[in-house]
């Protein structure tokens, strides 16, 4: 299995802002094929280091995680979207 995480820093880290995003990258779920599970989380602590939401999927392996980074939906809904209202993002994956 492959843990995909990726946090942004959104430039309006609004309540609005911040559900919108939230919302929209949970579609996933039943858009994606090779996504197993997904969450997404919304940072409570607002320090100066904080990224504003987290993304982690589950994957069940490299060629899946590869899927998923070309899938249409994702490329075409949620990648645009979130590069539209990031400031920055990061990211790691990794075995489980």
């Amino acid at each position: 299995m492959i843990k995909h995480i990726v946090c942004f820093k959104l430039t309006d880290n609004s309540p609005e802002k911040l559900e919108k995003a939230k919302n929209i990258l949970l579609s996933m779920k039943d858009k994606v094929p090779t996504v197993r599970e997904i969450e997404v989380g919304i940072d409570v602590l607002h320090s100066e280091r904080s990224y504003d939401i987290i993304l982690q999927v589950l994957l069940d392996d490299i060629s899946s995680l590869d899927a998923y980074q070309n899938d249409p939906y994702h490329c075409s809904v949620v990648k645009t979207y979130m590069h539209s209202v990031r400031e920055s993002s990061i990211a790691v994956d990794y075995e489980v």
